[in-house]
């Protein structure tokens, strides 16, 4: 497996943002893609996406294989949800690891959950989804989604090898349709994908990032 590019790296922060001022849209109000409110309680604007990012995830659900489409879980996060999303799984980690620096602890706490400063959600880049059949049932996609390193003992980086070879060729439809259409994933979860953020910009060798964080709730 190749070496991950963490959020936390320096060279992801390093990223200028150029934001293009391109509209936040309703994905529930476009109805091209199906969504679940799993995360309807924790934002408001979970179902925003910028306006780029939601023609790419058309794009992408046409290429899929007859009868699959892509269900929509999670795309905004206000930047005080993502705040306290990442200081209570830093939290976690401290006192699973009492030995750790902090700078260890932030490292690895962006595994998991983007730092504040940087994120994708926090921009309307970035989505979390996964695949459905054609009745509407999830795919095995190895792990359930948002399943941290620990849970699923590592089972949630894209590339792992420790689960079936089915979920595998699922991962594998997932993401060869949303890479031919421009989205890039963050490796340690297999379920988030984003466009125009500053880990977009430095993993496709843009200038800049096209979109910069948002506040909507």
């Amino acid at each position: 497996m190749h070496q991950i590019i963490l959020m936390s790296d320096p060279r992801v922060a390093a990223i200028p943002v150029r934001d293009c001022d391109e509209p936040i849209v309703d994905v529930r109000l476009d109805g091209s893609l199906p969504v679940d409110l799993r995360q309807a309680e924790h934002a408001a604007a979970f179902s925003f996406l910028r306006v780029g990012v939601l023609d790419r995830l058309i794009k992408a659900q046409a290429a899929l294989p007859h009868g699959l489409r892509l269900l929509f879980v999670e795309g905004y996060r206000p930047p005080s949800l993502q705040r306290r999303y990442f200081e209570e799984y830093a939290a976690e980690l401290r006192v699973a690891n009492p030995d750790w620096s902090a700078d260890r602890i932030h490292v690895a706490a962006s595994r998991y959950v983007s730092p504040p400063d940087i994120a994708p959600h926090s921009a309307g880049a970035a989505v979390d989804l996964t695949l459905v059949d054609p009745d509407g049932h999830e795919l095995d996609l190895g792990t359930p989604m948002n399943a941290s390193p620990e849970e699923s003992d590592g089972a949630c980086y894209t590339g792992a090898r420790n689960i079936t070879a089915a979920a595998r060729a699922n991962r594998d439809v997932l993401g060869t349709a949303l890479t031919a259409a421009g989205l890039v994933n963050y490796a340690t979860e297999w379920w988030h994908w984003s466009y125009g953020d500053r880990y977009w910009a430095l993993a496709t060798g843009a200038e800049a990032a096209l979109y910069g964080p948002r506040e909507l709730d």
